[in-house]
Protein backbone atom coordinates (compact mmCIF):
# COMPACT_ATOMS: atom_id res chain seq x y z
CA UNK A 1 0.00 0.00 0.00
CA UNK A 2 3.08 2.22 -0.26
CA UNK A 3 2.45 5.45 -2.13
CA UNK A 4 -1.17 6.06 -1.13
CA UNK A 5 -2.54 7.07 2.25
CA UNK A 6 -3.77 4.29 4.49
CA UNK A 7 -4.48 3.79 8.19
CA UNK A 8 -1.82 1.52 9.71
CA UNK A 9 -2.56 -1.14 12.28
CA UNK A 10 -2.39 0.13 15.85
CA UNK A 11 0.80 -1.91 16.43
CA UNK A 12 2.61 0.30 13.91
CA UNK A 13 5.20 2.41 15.80
CA UNK A 14 3.80 5.68 17.16
CA UNK A 15 5.06 9.21 17.32
CA UNK A 16 2.83 10.04 20.29
CA UNK A 17 -0.55 9.53 21.94
CA UNK A 18 -3.29 12.16 22.11
CA UNK A 19 -5.81 12.36 24.96
CA UNK A 20 -8.35 14.91 26.25
CA UNK A 21 -8.87 15.66 29.95
CA UNK A 22 -12.42 15.25 31.31
CA UNK A 23 -14.44 18.38 30.53
CA UNK A 24 -15.73 19.69 33.85
CA UNK A 25 -17.85 17.34 35.97
CA UNK A 26 -20.71 16.56 33.56
CA UNK A 27 -19.89 12.90 32.91
CA UNK A 28 -18.59 11.73 36.27
CA UNK A 29 -20.23 14.11 38.73
CA UNK A 30 -19.15 13.30 42.29
CA UNK A 31 -16.71 10.72 40.89
CA UNK A 32 -14.81 13.25 38.78
CA UNK A 33 -11.79 13.01 41.05
CA UNK A 34 -11.74 9.24 40.58
CA UNK A 35 -12.00 9.74 36.81
CA UNK A 36 -9.08 12.18 36.92
CA UNK A 37 -7.01 9.55 38.74
CA UNK A 38 -7.87 6.99 36.04
CA UNK A 39 -6.89 9.40 33.24
CA UNK A 40 -3.59 10.04 35.01
CA UNK A 41 -3.03 6.28 35.37
CA UNK A 42 -3.66 5.76 31.63
CA UNK A 43 -1.41 8.66 30.64
CA UNK A 44 1.33 7.50 33.01
CA UNK A 45 1.17 3.96 31.65
CA UNK A 46 1.36 5.11 28.03
CA UNK A 47 4.15 7.60 28.83
CA UNK A 48 6.38 4.65 29.75
CA UNK A 49 6.41 3.78 26.04
CA UNK A 50 5.66 6.97 24.07
CA UNK A 51 5.03 10.71 24.58
CA UNK A 52 1.53 11.80 25.62
CA UNK A 53 -0.20 15.06 24.72
CA UNK A 54 -3.23 15.86 26.86
CA UNK A 55 -5.74 18.44 25.65
CA UNK A 56 -7.59 20.37 28.35
CA UNK A 57 -10.26 23.04 28.31
CA UNK A 58 -8.79 26.30 29.69
CA UNK A 59 -10.80 26.08 32.92
CA UNK A 60 -9.57 22.51 33.52
CA UNK A 61 -5.97 23.01 32.41
CA UNK A 62 -4.45 24.10 35.78
CA UNK A 63 -5.72 20.96 37.51
CA UNK A 64 -4.60 18.78 34.59
CA UNK A 65 -1.12 20.30 34.62
CA UNK A 66 -0.77 19.74 38.35
CA UNK A 67 -1.87 16.10 38.20
CA UNK A 68 0.08 15.32 35.03
CA UNK A 69 3.32 17.06 35.94
CA UNK A 70 6.15 15.08 34.40
CA UNK A 71 3.72 12.69 32.71
CA UNK A 72 2.17 14.51 29.75
CA UNK A 73 2.31 17.79 27.88
CA UNK A 74 -0.96 19.67 28.55
CA UNK A 75 -2.31 21.74 25.65
CA UNK A 76 -5.28 24.08 26.05
CA UNK A 77 -8.09 23.44 23.57
CA UNK A 78 -11.85 23.85 23.34
CA UNK A 79 -14.03 20.72 23.23
CA UNK A 80 -17.22 19.20 24.65
CA UNK A 81 -16.19 15.69 25.68
CA UNK A 82 -13.11 13.59 26.37
CA UNK A 83 -13.52 10.63 23.98
CA UNK A 84 -10.68 11.62 21.68
CA UNK A 85 -10.77 8.32 19.79
CA UNK A 86 -14.06 9.53 18.33
CA UNK A 87 -13.50 13.28 18.03
CA UNK A 88 -9.83 13.41 17.08
CA UNK A 89 -8.41 12.73 13.62
CA UNK A 90 -7.88 9.19 12.35
CA UNK A 91 -4.26 9.42 11.23
CA UNK A 92 -3.16 7.92 7.91
CA UNK A 93 0.31 7.54 6.38
CA UNK A 94 1.60 6.91 2.86
CA UNK A 95 4.58 4.68 3.64
CA UNK A 96 7.06 7.24 2.30
CA UNK A 97 7.15 9.68 5.22
CA UNK A 98 3.85 11.44 4.66
CA UNK A 99 1.14 11.75 7.28
CA UNK A 100 -2.39 13.15 7.13
CA UNK A 101 -5.53 13.04 9.23
CA UNK A 102 -8.99 11.84 8.23
CA UNK A 103 -11.52 14.29 9.66
CA UNK A 104 -14.88 12.52 9.89
CA UNK A 105 -18.16 14.37 10.33
CA UNK A 106 -18.97 14.11 14.04
CA UNK A 107 -22.62 14.41 15.12
CA UNK A 108 -22.44 13.53 18.80
CA UNK A 109 -22.96 9.77 18.37
CA UNK A 110 -26.23 10.17 16.51
CA UNK A 111 -27.27 13.59 17.89
CA UNK A 112 -27.15 12.33 21.48
CA UNK A 113 -25.55 15.46 22.92
CA UNK A 114 -24.18 18.92 22.05
CA UNK A 115 -21.09 18.54 19.90
CA UNK A 116 -20.28 21.82 18.11
CA UNK A 117 -16.80 22.10 19.64
CA UNK A 118 -16.09 18.37 19.32
CA UNK A 119 -16.98 18.50 15.63
CA UNK A 120 -14.20 21.02 15.05
CA UNK A 121 -11.57 19.34 17.22
CA UNK A 122 -9.96 17.01 14.66
CA UNK A 123 -9.43 19.91 12.27
CA UNK A 124 -8.01 22.04 15.08
CA UNK A 125 -5.46 19.37 16.02
CA UNK A 126 -4.38 18.91 12.40
CA UNK A 127 -4.08 22.66 11.82
CA UNK A 128 -2.06 23.07 15.00
CA UNK A 129 0.34 20.31 13.99
CA UNK A 130 0.59 21.36 10.35
CA UNK A 131 -0.72 17.97 9.25
CA UNK A 132 -2.76 17.69 6.05
CA UNK A 133 -6.48 17.42 6.74
CA UNK A 134 -8.44 14.92 4.64
CA UNK A 135 -12.12 15.72 5.23
CA UNK A 136 -14.62 12.88 4.88
CA UNK A 137 -18.33 13.43 4.22
CA UNK A 138 -19.11 10.35 6.34
CA UNK A 139 -20.57 10.64 9.85
CA UNK A 140 -18.27 8.35 11.77
CA UNK A 141 -16.19 8.00 14.92
CA UNK A 142 -12.72 6.56 15.31
CA UNK A 143 -13.97 3.96 17.79
CA UNK A 144 -16.36 2.60 15.18
CA UNK A 145 -13.58 1.19 12.99
CA UNK A 146 -10.52 -1.03 13.41
CA UNK A 147 -8.01 -1.83 10.67
CA UNK A 148 -5.25 -4.34 10.01
CA UNK A 149 -3.11 -1.94 7.94
CA UNK A 150 -3.25 -4.40 5.03
CA UNK A 151 -6.59 -3.48 3.53
CA UNK A 152 -9.16 -4.89 5.99
CA UNK A 153 -11.51 -2.86 8.19
CA UNK A 154 -13.79 -4.11 10.99
CA UNK A 155 -17.03 -2.30 11.87
CA UNK A 156 -20.38 -2.94 13.53
CA UNK A 157 -23.55 -2.64 11.45
CA UNK A 158 -25.50 -0.75 14.13
CA UNK A 159 -23.17 2.27 14.18
CA UNK A 160 -22.04 3.71 10.85
CA UNK A 161 -25.02 2.21 9.00
CA UNK A 162 -27.41 3.66 11.59
CA UNK A 163 -30.09 6.08 10.44
CA UNK A 164 -28.85 8.53 13.07
CA UNK A 165 -25.47 8.72 11.29
CA UNK A 166 -25.77 8.43 7.51
CA UNK A 167 -29.47 8.19 6.56
CA UNK A 168 -28.95 9.38 2.98
CA UNK A 169 -26.19 6.93 2.08
CA UNK A 170 -26.52 3.32 0.99
CA UNK A 171 -24.54 0.48 2.46
CA UNK A 172 -22.38 0.40 -0.66
CA UNK A 173 -21.74 4.16 -0.52
CA UNK A 174 -20.73 3.96 3.13
CA UNK A 175 -18.32 1.11 2.45
CA UNK A 176 -16.83 3.01 -0.48
CA UNK A 177 -16.15 6.08 1.65
CA UNK A 178 -14.77 4.05 4.56
CA UNK A 179 -12.28 2.49 2.17
CA UNK A 180 -11.41 5.79 0.51
CA UNK A 181 -10.77 7.45 3.86
CA UNK A 182 -8.68 4.66 5.39
CA UNK A 183 -7.06 2.91 2.43
CA UNK A 184 -9.03 -0.25 3.19
CA UNK A 185 -10.18 -2.58 0.44
CA UNK A 186 -12.65 -4.74 2.37
CA UNK A 187 -15.04 -4.12 5.26
CA UNK A 188 -16.04 -6.97 7.58
CA UNK A 189 -19.32 -6.09 9.29
CA UNK A 190 -20.24 -7.55 12.67
CA UNK A 191 -23.93 -7.66 13.70
CA UNK A 192 -23.84 -5.83 17.02
CA UNK A 193 -22.11 -4.27 19.99
CA UNK A 194 -22.35 -4.69 23.74
CA UNK A 195 -25.50 -4.35 25.79
CA UNK A 196 -25.22 -1.03 27.58
CA UNK A 197 -23.73 0.71 24.53
CA UNK A 198 -27.12 1.64 23.06
CA UNK A 199 -28.50 3.98 25.73
CA UNK A 200 -28.44 7.76 26.10
CA UNK A 201 -24.65 7.81 26.56
CA UNK A 202 -23.97 4.92 24.19
CA UNK A 203 -22.38 4.69 20.75
CA UNK A 204 -24.77 2.18 19.14
CA UNK A 205 -22.18 -0.56 19.50
CA UNK A 206 -18.65 0.56 18.66
CA UNK A 207 -16.30 -2.10 17.34
CA UNK A 208 -13.61 -1.24 19.89
CA UNK A 209 -15.51 -2.94 22.70
CA UNK A 210 -16.22 -6.20 20.84
CA UNK A 211 -13.34 -6.98 18.46
CA UNK A 212 -9.98 -5.73 17.24
CA UNK A 213 -7.05 -6.82 15.13
CA UNK A 214 -3.99 -7.94 17.08
CA UNK A 215 -2.04 -8.31 13.82
CA UNK A 216 -3.00 -9.02 10.22
CA UNK A 217 -5.46 -11.94 10.00
CA UNK A 218 -5.66 -12.34 13.81
CA UNK A 219 -8.69 -10.89 15.60
CA UNK A 220 -9.45 -10.70 19.30
CA UNK A 221 -13.16 -11.16 19.99
CA UNK A 222 -14.91 -10.52 23.28
CA UNK A 223 -17.27 -13.38 24.22
CA UNK A 224 -19.32 -14.74 27.07
CA UNK A 225 -19.86 -18.43 27.69
CA UNK A 226 -23.01 -17.81 29.73
CA UNK A 227 -26.12 -18.36 27.55
CA UNK A 228 -28.17 -16.33 30.03
CA UNK A 229 -25.97 -13.27 29.59
CA UNK A 230 -27.62 -10.39 27.72
CA UNK A 231 -24.58 -10.18 25.42
CA UNK A 232 -24.47 -13.89 24.59
CA UNK A 233 -26.45 -14.01 21.34
CA UNK A 234 -24.87 -10.89 19.86
CA UNK A 235 -21.34 -11.98 20.67
CA UNK A 236 -22.02 -15.44 19.25
CA UNK A 237 -23.28 -13.84 16.03
CA UNK A 238 -20.15 -11.69 15.90
CA UNK A 239 -18.03 -14.80 16.40
CA UNK A 240 -19.75 -16.62 13.56
CA UNK A 241 -19.25 -13.64 11.26
CA UNK A 242 -15.54 -13.45 12.07
CA UNK A 243 -14.94 -17.18 11.65
CA UNK A 244 -16.68 -17.13 8.25
CA UNK A 245 -14.77 -14.08 6.99
CA UNK A 246 -11.62 -13.67 4.96
CA UNK A 247 -9.52 -10.52 4.95
CA UNK A 248 -8.60 -8.30 2.00
CA UNK A 249 -5.76 -10.67 1.09
CA UNK A 250 -8.01 -13.72 1.13
CA UNK A 251 -6.77 -15.12 4.44
CA UNK A 252 -9.13 -16.81 6.89
CA UNK A 253 -9.19 -14.97 10.18
CA UNK A 254 -7.70 -16.56 13.27
CA UNK A 255 -10.00 -15.61 16.15
CA UNK A 256 -8.86 -15.53 19.78
CA UNK A 257 -11.77 -15.38 22.24
CA UNK A 258 -11.52 -13.17 25.33
CA UNK A 259 -14.09 -13.86 28.06
CA UNK A 260 -15.74 -10.64 29.19
CA UNK A 261 -16.14 -9.44 32.79
CA UNK A 262 -19.35 -10.18 34.67
CA UNK A 263 -22.34 -7.91 34.28
CA UNK A 264 -22.14 -4.70 36.29
CA UNK A 265 -24.84 -2.06 36.54
CA UNK A 266 -24.32 1.62 35.88
CA UNK A 267 -25.35 3.38 39.10
CA UNK A 268 -26.36 6.50 37.18
CA UNK A 269 -28.55 4.94 34.49
CA UNK A 270 -29.42 1.49 35.82
CA UNK A 271 -28.19 -0.01 32.54
CA UNK A 272 -25.27 -2.32 31.99
CA UNK A 273 -21.71 -0.99 31.78
CA UNK A 274 -20.26 -2.12 28.40
CA UNK A 275 -16.93 -3.13 29.94
CA UNK A 276 -14.39 -4.63 27.59
CA UNK A 277 -10.94 -6.23 27.57
CA UNK A 278 -10.39 -5.55 23.87
CA UNK A 279 -10.64 -1.80 24.53
CA UNK A 280 -6.89 -1.50 25.17
CA UNK A 281 -4.14 0.73 23.83
CA UNK A 282 -0.95 -0.48 22.12
CA UNK A 283 1.96 1.85 22.85
CA UNK A 284 5.49 2.14 21.53
CA UNK A 285 7.89 4.22 19.47
CA UNK A 286 10.29 2.78 16.87
CA UNK A 287 13.00 0.62 18.46
CA UNK A 288 11.58 1.27 21.93
CA UNK A 289 9.84 -0.82 24.57
CA UNK A 290 6.38 -1.94 23.52
CA UNK A 291 3.40 -1.81 25.87
CA UNK A 292 -0.26 -2.72 26.13
CA UNK A 293 -2.40 -0.60 28.46
CA UNK A 294 -5.34 -2.70 29.60
CA UNK A 295 -8.45 -1.74 31.57
CA UNK A 296 -9.33 -4.18 34.34
CA UNK A 297 -12.39 -4.35 36.58
CA UNK A 298 -11.58 -6.18 39.84
CA UNK A 299 -13.30 -9.16 38.24
CA UNK A 300 -12.43 -12.90 38.15
CA UNK A 301 -12.05 -12.58 34.37
CA UNK A 302 -9.21 -10.03 34.73
CA UNK A 303 -6.40 -12.56 35.12
CA UNK A 304 -7.51 -14.87 32.28
CA UNK A 305 -7.78 -11.82 30.00
CA UNK A 306 -4.28 -10.69 30.94
CA UNK A 307 -2.92 -14.18 30.28
CA UNK A 308 -4.69 -14.46 26.93
CA UNK A 309 -3.42 -11.06 25.78
CA UNK A 310 0.12 -11.79 26.96
CA UNK A 311 0.08 -14.96 24.86
CA UNK A 312 -0.95 -12.94 21.79
CA UNK A 313 1.50 -10.11 22.54
CA UNK A 314 4.52 -11.84 24.14
CA UNK A 315 6.81 -8.94 23.20
CA UNK A 316 4.69 -6.33 25.01
CA UNK A 317 4.60 -5.36 28.66
CA UNK A 318 0.99 -5.33 29.85
CA UNK A 319 0.19 -2.44 32.21
CA UNK A 320 -3.24 -2.54 33.87
CA UNK A 321 -5.32 0.50 34.81
CA UNK A 322 -8.72 1.01 36.49
CA UNK A 323 -11.41 0.42 33.87
CA UNK A 324 -14.76 0.54 35.68
CA UNK A 325 -14.70 4.28 36.38
CA UNK A 326 -13.93 5.01 32.72
CA UNK A 327 -16.90 2.98 31.54
CA UNK A 328 -19.11 4.71 34.10
CA UNK A 329 -18.47 7.79 31.97
CA UNK A 330 -19.16 5.93 28.74
CA UNK A 331 -15.94 4.36 27.44
CA UNK A 332 -12.57 2.78 28.10
CA UNK A 333 -8.83 3.13 27.52
CA UNK A 334 -9.08 2.88 23.73
CA UNK A 335 -11.91 5.42 23.73
CA UNK A 336 -9.88 8.15 25.48
CA UNK A 337 -6.74 7.73 23.37
CA UNK A 338 -5.70 8.29 19.77
CA UNK A 339 -2.34 7.18 18.41
CA UNK A 340 -0.37 9.33 16.00
CA UNK A 341 1.64 6.85 13.91
CA UNK A 342 5.23 7.37 12.88
CA UNK A 343 5.08 8.31 9.18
Amino acid sequence: MTGSFYMPGEWHPHRRCWMAWPAGTRLWGEKTGEAHAAFVAVARAIARFEPVRMLANPEDAPNARQLLDGVAEVIEASYDDSWLRDTGPSFVIDGTGGIAGTDWVFNGWGERQPHERDAALAGWILDREGITRRPSPLVNEGGAIHVDGEGTLLAVETTILNQNRNPDLTHVEIERELCAATGAEKVIWLPGGLDGDYGPVGTDGHIDTVACFARPSLVLAQVTRDPADSDYETLQENLRALKAATDARGRKLEVVEIEQPARREDEATGGRLPMSYVNFYLAGVPDGKQGLVLPIYDDPADEPAIAALQAVFPEREIVTVPGTILFEGGGGVHCITQQEPMP
